[in-house]
């Protein structure tokens, strides 16, 4: 009986393991149909908004806010920055704003293939699928898939939604101030907005607007070209 549980138990897990390495094969080329957390806003009677654009079809000033805002170190990392996720628990036993260490690429892995909120399981799998994408699919493909994914604003998805939506125009061409905004939504875009923003949004947007011309001086974004 005991055998026959840990056989089912190692071909379950292997089943999963092959499955999940097929599901990120696929979304190398088709981009992702859904998300669970599009899904959580149809649900809640929120309309969903989103457009597909290629990463050379959107302004290199996005990517680089991206970069700035979220992760600096993206195109030199596995996947994982193991120096801002211990800076980050650093800050988060101090007290205060909970801040995470999570890199676009483990942003990416749950965004696309799990859901928000959750405890250490979901964590796990999360770095799974990390692993897999920064494998599978490498920098260029993971940003195309964020910058189409993440959430910009209640029920809006993708740097061209958001980009038509706050400014009335494509993601093909965003100023550094605009790319700025759209980035410093990320992380709470169901709480702020980058039309007319003010506080905390505006001045974090601002920094980040200044350190698109560093990214770009200084090749953070030379994984994407």
């Amino acid at each position: 009986m005991t055998a026959r549980i840990i056989h089912l138990v190692v071909k379950t897990g292997v089943w999963c393991i092959a499955l999940s390495v097929l599901w990120v094969i696929i979304l190398r080329f088709v981009p992702p149909p859904f998300t669970l957390t599009m899904a959580g806003d149809l649900l809640n009677g929120r309309s969903v908004t989103k457009e597909w654009r290629p990463l050379s079809e959107i302004d290199p000033n996005m990517a680089r806010a991206a970069i700035a805002g979220e992760d600096a170190r993206f195109c030199s990392h596995n996947g994982f920055d193991l120096e801002a996720i211990a800076g980050a628990a650093y800050r988060n036993a101090k007290g205060g704003r909970i801040r995470g260490g999570s890199t676009i690429s483990q942003q990416t892995a749950k965004n696309v293939f799990l859901f928000q909120g959750g405890g250490y399981l979901r964590k796990a799998v999360e770095a799974w699928f990390t692993l897999l994408i920064e494998t599978l699919w490498g920098k260029r493909r993971i940003m195309e898939v964020y910058l189409n994914v993440a959430e910009t604003g209640i029920g809006t998805y993708g740097a061209e939604a958001g980009a038509i939506r706050y400014f009335n125009h494509s993601a093909k061409r965003l100023t550094p101030t605009e790319a700025g905004r759209i980035a410093a939504v990320l992380p709470l875009p169901k709480k702020r907005a980058a039309i007319a923003p003010r506080g905390f949004v505006r001045r974090h947007g601002d920094r980040i607007a200044r350190q698109v011309a560093v990214v770009r001086r200084e090749k953070l974004d030379a994984c994407l070209n």
